[in-house]
């Protein structure tokens, strides 16, 4: 991975492998999207799990609050 692709933050201390399913149509998009970008199929994942993380969290945060 290049550094202009890095998320900007700090190589966590420790990783933790994990196995997941995917539909079939979204594993191939994935696969495209990485292909498509030069990147791993992990890469692609991380980068979309950091970007719903930091959308929840904007979210969640008291002036993005409804009320």
């Amino acid at each position: 991975m290049s550094a202009s692709r890095s998320s900007g933050r700090q190589p966590e201390a420790e990783t933790i492998r994990a196995s997941i399913s995917f539909p079939a149509g979204d594993y191939a998009e994935l696969e495209r999207l990485a292909a498509t970008m030069k990147v791993s199929l992990a890469w692609v994942v991380r980068r979309a799990i950091e970007e719903y993380l930091a959308k929840q969290q904007r979210r969640s945060t008291p002036d993005n609050r409804e009320g």
